[in-house]
């Protein structure tokens, strides 16, 4: 398998740590506020490298954390008036709802920063004891940029750091580039807890620096896998984190690190001081999350992803191919049949995913075999069901997609008042069939039609769709 490691800035061929497991880390939200696409993205490009991993035979360690203490909940609470616990378990919880709605495994490992105060107390005692940290009169503890010789490695901006910390120094920094390991409190309207430098809480890049350790973290050179997040994490968030660990621990955080590209929505990054921000729940209260998933994934995960609705439905189209396949399978008669996988199709089907999950290639597999598979059911190659059966499990095993009950998916955005109405029109229906009385039983479906609803007589009764 071959991923693109965004430290060296190149393809790479993929070799774990130790053979056939996998350890990964991915930066989860701050939680303070919904969820937006650009969260949903990097949840679901990650699920997918996880998915692929664990196709490929590879038993997978999966983290994701939630920062749970930060100014934006701090402020957050005030403007609430509610308590810090409130803001955070609230947006968790919905976080978490929301991933399963796209369909993203829960990670195996979920820390919280607030959960684990002492391994970054620990590690910020180290950092200090190793005269790579300094603490100020005020109480704040700052990493010396300048005694980290490897800093700037990762990302290759550290000119970009010294151009923003000008603007954003502190007078008792001892350089302008240092950045905060402690944030010491600052009396009402502030957080603290007691720790060996004083009453405070943490900064941002600690938290996962020391989260990493206690968790998942092995001994040798590197601590894990795998690190992942947004394009917009690399600097200076996992920069920090890199050279956290390198100076506390004398060991290379990550041996791969992993960005996905941007959301843009008009050509334009998502910002809520854009007013453009597109929150999850709103797009699952107008779309299925399978959908939103699949629409999502179709574009590599190093690509920036221009959102637009049009393409959003020409996505679903592309979904509904998989769901009509499906649904033939269902409407055969039913028999007892082994599934016997088409080693052909999974072959190709990894190859593309394992060449940095190329998903363009790999849709286009999938697309040729939905063809030939409808092409050979309507040839009446019954001993092909099987394959296409098993290859359709996989798809869904591998991309997420798929999984849902076939003719439940075509009736998705139909109202239950509509749904009663529905069923009782098919039943007055089948009566006037029953007398033969053909024209009011064509009427009835010409009104369905009309209320966008599709039926179709099988032999297991009839069915209906939304049109």
């Amino acid at each position: 398998m071959k991923i693109y490691d965004s430290h060296k800035k190149e393809k790479v061929q993929f070799e774990p740590i130790i053979p056939n497991e996998v350890r990964i880390y991915v930066c989860g939200p701050t939680v303070y506020d919904d969820s937006h696409l650009g969260h949903a993205r990097s949840a679901i490009v990650f699920d997918l490298l996880r998915r692929v991993l664990i196709e490929n035979g590879y038993k997978v360690t999966f983290a994701k954390n939630f920062t749970d203490i930060d100014d934006k909940i701090i402020n957050k609470a005030t403007q609430s008036n509610c308590s810090i616990e409130e803001i955070t378990q609230t947006y968790t919880k919905r976080y978490l709802d929301e991933m399963e709605a796209l369909g993203v495994m829960r990670a195996d490992i979920e820390p919280k920063a607030t959960e684990n105060l002492e391994a970054m107390c620990i590690m910020i005692q180290t950092l200090l004891q190793k005269g790579y940290a300094y603490q100020t009169q005020n109480g704040d503890v700052y990493l010396s940029v300048n005694k980290d010789k490897a800093y700037g490695n990762l990302s290759g901006r550290i000119a970009e750091l010294e151009s923003q910390s000008r603007v954003q120094n502190s007078e008792q920094k001892h350089d302008s580039k240092d950045f905060a390991l402690w944030k010491s409190y600052k009396g009402i309207g502030d957080v603290g807890y007691d720790s060996p430098f004083g009453k405070g809480r943490p900064g941002w890049h600690i938290e996962c620096s020391a989260m990493i350790k206690k968790h998942l973290a092995l001994e040798g050179e590197y601590a894990i896998d795998i690190h992942g997040g947004g394009a917009d994490l690399l600097f200076p968030h996992h920069e920090n984190e890199a050279s956290q660990t390198r100076c506390a621990e004398e060991q290379t955080l990550a041996k791969y690190w992993m960005h996905n590209g941007f959301v843009t929505i008009n050509g334009e990054k998502m910002a809520k001081s854009l007013g453009n921000s597109f929150f999850i729940k709103d797009a699952l209260a107008n779309y299925d999350g399978e959908t939103l998933r699949f629409y999502l994934l179709s574009t590599h995960y190093r690509a920036g992803l221009n959102f637009a609705e049009e393409d959003l439905l020409a996505s679903k189209k592309r979904l509904d191919r998989l769901y009509r396949l499906k649904k033939r399978l269902a409407l055969l008669p039913k028999k007892e049949i082994s599934t016997a996988l088409d080693n052909a199709f999974k072959t190709t089907f990894l190859e593309a995913l394992n060449d940095d999950l190329n998903i363009s290639k790999a849709l286009s597999v999938l697309d040729d075999f939905i063809t030939t598979a409808n092409e050979q059911l309507d040839s009446k190659q019954n001993d092909k069901t099987p394959q296409i059966k098993a290859n359709l499990e996989l798809v869904a095993k591998v991309l997420g997609i798929g999984t849902k009950d076939c003719f439940e998916y075509f009736k998705l955005g139909v109202s239950d008042a509509l749904k009663t109405e529905i069923e009782e029109l098919i039943a007055k229906r089948a009566e006037f069939k029953k007398t033969k009385d053909f024209q009011n039983a064509d009427k009835i479906r010409e009104e369905l039609r009309k209320k966008g609803i599709e039926i179709m007589d099988t032999p297991n009764g009839c069915m209906w769709e939304k049109i």
